[in-house]
């Protein structure tokens, strides 16, 4: 009876290592939500502990804020009706920076179409991330001088208010939680630490 041999072949598998974030361990990921401003991603993980577990993560697009100040000591703010926390609020200029532009172009972009403003000096206060952890949202923030007005032109999901205050009192309205927006609150302390460093 002949013998039959039997010819394995080596089947290549390249081995891909598990992905890290810090001393997490991430075994899978999928994207349940997503739109184009927010993404909502949950994260099969093992936690630092060593344990299975669930992560949760919101992306939203980067953004940009801004705090127009004038020569004659006021700045800017609007006032709007916001959707997700279903009332009024001040704040100052921010909004989302589009693929393929700079923090700087979007800060100019939503001055412009929002108060119908430009500006003559931008200062860069630099970034903050406004809820760590769970929402994944940098954001920069500039104080702008040097401004001009012109004509506004608010996207179709806006209704903006103007709210025109002296400085001092905008850092009050942050201190009395008149103004509760994340952004808002960190850029107007931030520039008025850089303002009264400025004096000297």
């Amino acid at each position: 009876m002949p013998i039959r041999y039997t010819q394995f072949y080596s089947i290549p598998f390249a081995f891909k290592p598990m992905k890290t974030n810090g001393p997490w361990k991430i075994k899978d990921s999928q994207v349940k939500y997503k739109n184009p401003w927010i993404s909502v991603r949950e994260d099969q993980v093992i936690r630092p502990d060593g344990k299975d577990g669930i992560f949760g993560v919101v992306e939203m697009v980067a953004g940009a804020s801004v705090l127009p100040l004038d020569d004659e000591g006021f700045v800017y703010l609007t006032k709007e009706f916001h959707y997700a926390i279903e009332q009024d609020s001040v704040e100052v200029v921010s909004g989302a920076i589009d693929e393929g532009e700079t923090a700087l172009e979007a800060a100019k972009w939503e001055l412009k179409e929002e108060l119908g403003a430009e500006a003559d000096e931008w200062i860069d206060l630099g970034r903050m991330n406004p809820f760590t952890t769970v929402v994944k949202s940098p954001a920069t923030m500039y104080l702008a001088k040097g401004i001009k007005f012109s004509e506004a032109d608010p996207e179709g999901t806006e209704k903006i208010d103007l709210v025109k205050v002296k400085f001092d009192d905008a850092v009050n309205m942050v201190m009395k939680s008149d103004i509760t927006h994340g952004q808002s609150c960190v850029l107007i302390l931030k520039a008025s630490e850089f303002l009264r460093k400025q004096k000297g």
